[in-house]
């Protein structure tokens, strides 16, 4: 299942509900269907995930936790994939959703380095918060529209493949008992045989029962009564 495949690049429970900037949801954080591993909750995780990642502001894992408790989506998995904007991957990432913006409204791109801090924001969003913030809600819906549908596809695609691979794998063996079977009793019949052929003929026991089958079958024969008396 998907299941097991998911858990493994899913991190730590324990570490996440001990995290200082998740502290605030309380007793929320430790609901269960929170971290609960469905199609449906996975795939709306991805799009949470990959929406908020492209969100130009410095609090995207709150805000990918605050609405994964709202749409009922994997909380681990909604949180974790805000971490694909890192200080390697922000500028080109933000630079794109830039350009985009810069394209939709009409304007004219202008070479800026993108930062993901308070200091950054105060200094330049001012000049580039339209086609920044447009660029990134167009971005982070198509990504995350993406990310949806293709784990949709791949959860029923995983499902399938380990469905199949179960019915063969019962094929197989079932194949192989009935192969096994015929053979044993081959076997069987052959030993049962050659165990008849290595008697003693000089067996009593042999003897008595042939000497009484012979008896049984001979029955005496009736007198006959030709033999009349001569008249005196």
């Amino acid at each position: 299942m998907p299941r097991k495949l998911i858990k493994k690049f899913m991190p730590d429970e324990r570490k996440l509900k001990s995290n200082r900037y998740l502290s605030w949801l309380g007793s929320h954080i430790h609901d269960p269907n929170l971290w609960h591993l469905s199609r449906k909750s996975v795939s709306k995780a991805f799009f949470v995930g990959l929406f908020c990642a492209f969100i130009p502001l410095p609090s995207q894992m709150l805000i990918a936790a605050v609405v994964a408790l709202f749409v009922r989506s994997n909380l681990p998995i909604s949180v974790s994939l805000v971490w694909l904007t890192n200080p390697i991957t922000i500028p080109p990432m933000f630079y794109f959703a830039y350009w985009i913006g810069t394209l939709i409204l009409g304007g004219d791109v202008v070479a800026i380095d993108f930062e993901l801090s308070m200091e950054w924001i105060k200094a330049e969003l001012e000049y580039i918060w339209l086609p920044l913030l447009v660029g990134s809600m167009v971005c982070g819906i198509v990504s995350g529209a993406l990310g949806y549908f293709l784990m949709q596809r791949f959860w029923v695609w995983h499902v399938n493949k380990s469905w199949h691979n179960r019915k063969k794998r019962k094929f197989i063996l079932r194949k192989l008992k009935q192969a096994i079977t015929p053979q044993e009793n081959t076997e069987s019949g052959e030993q049962n045989n050659q165990e008849d052929a290595a008697r003693d003929p000089s067996d009593p026991t042999l003897n008595s029962t042939s000497s009484s089958t012979t008896s049984s079958n001979t029955t005496p024969k009736p007198s006959s009564d030709s033999d009349s008396k001569k008249p005196e």
